[in-house]
């Protein structure tokens, strides 16, 4: 099989490689896939080098499969040209999410609707991934009236450059010109990520609200965020209020929840044992704890939920997506259409 990895040489990219080599995908050409100013440049992967190629030249390859991290104006002008060769796109971007002939994808939960002529597919944004992984199972029990999200999102979210910000300023270098954010980040809170809307709100909260109702398949469920940007460099967390249409009894939901692919229940605060992103750093699990009743209305349910943004939370998720393409036979491969 040959895979492009769109991104090759960015944070998430990087990722992806170390994923698609430690899941053992089969891979039998690479084409790490960058911009300009990397091609030429060589990576490592699975003990050999690659030299990374521009997307003109991946585009003429004809891969089987493409996942891009490029951003979204890559995503929208090469991944139909992508498609058009018969390659299939998995794409990381916002790019496509919300496009309603695009199918925003988390393995666990919808992976089955996917077919054959599904050429580009949009792998969802990271916060949203590890807070539906553990919101599907109980939606699918209870029904979900409403939710109240609060995120404490990684630097890592925002990429290489909020990774610099964050170290020049840890070393008292502060205010540089190519800082990824207008205030400092280190030993600081920023009610801020993405950019602002017309509403008041910013893109990534907005993200949160249309991304989960699509991947539940349910418009009808109330959603309000609040996205903040902490001085984390790995993972990120979310409290998240859940308002049930039924009853719960909390046991059941723990057992639910403990049963489900892919979430990690640490629910022991009297031992101290919750999730942190610390912890949570380059594993691929959704950990959920401090689940307890809401007290201040009925059908109401509070969850701590922290994943590996990088990982879960983008590459893993794209690598699973691709991983049940192969499976079920559902893209080309060099030497047979399907």
């Amino acid at each position: 099989m040959q895979v492009a990895v769109v991104g090759a040489t960015g944070l998430v990219g990087t990722v992806m490689l170390e994923v698609l080599e430690e899941r053992n995908f089969p891979v039998t050409t690479l084409l790490p896939v960058a911009s300009a100013k990397s091609i030429g440049k060589e990576i490592s992967f699975r003990g050999k080098q690659y030299k990374v190629i521009g997307l003109e030249q991946a585009v003429s390859e004809r891969p089987d499969i493409a996942i891009f991290s490029a951003g979204g104006g890559i995503s929208k002008e090469w991944a139909p040209r992508f498609a058009d060769v018969g390659t299939t796109v998995v794409d990381n971007s916002s790019a496509w999410r919300m496009d309603p002939t695009k199918k925003l994808i988390v393995p666990e939960i919808n992976a089955s609707g996917l077919t054959h002529s599904d050429k580009i597919i949009a792998n969802p944004n990271c916060s949203t991934i590890q807070m539906v992984m553990a919101l599907a199972p109980l939606h699918q029990k209870y029904g979900i009236k409403r939710l109240v999200i609060s995120t404490y999102q990684s630097i890592t979210g925002t990429g290489v450059k909020a990774v610099d910000q964050y170290n020049n300023e840890r070393n008292g270098s502060i205010g540089n010109p190519d800082d990824a954010y207008p205030h400092p980040i280190f030993e600081n809170c920023l009610p801020h990520c993405d950019v602002f809307g017309d509403n008041g709100y910013t893109k990534e909260e907005m993200k949160l609200v249309h991304e989960t109702r699509k991947i539940l398949n349910d418009d009808a469920i109330g959603i309000t965020a609040t996205a903040v940007r902490v001085p984390v460099k790995g993972g990120h967390s979310e409290c998240v209020n859940i308002e049930f249409k039924n009853s719960f009894d909390i046991e059941k939901v723990v057992e639910i929840l403990s049963n489900t692919d892919g979430i990690e229940v640490q629910d022991e605060p009297s031992n101290n044992v919750y999730p942190m992103p610390l912890l949570s750093n380059g594993k691929d699990e959704v950990f959920v704890g401090r689940i307890r009743k809401d007290e201040s209305q009925p059908n109401t349910l509070n969850m701590w939920i922290v994943s590996d943004n990088l990982r879960k939370g983008a590459a893993t998720n794209a690598v699973q997506i691709s991983e049940y393409l192969h499976q079920n036979k559902l893209i080309r491969t060099s030497t047979t259409l399907v």
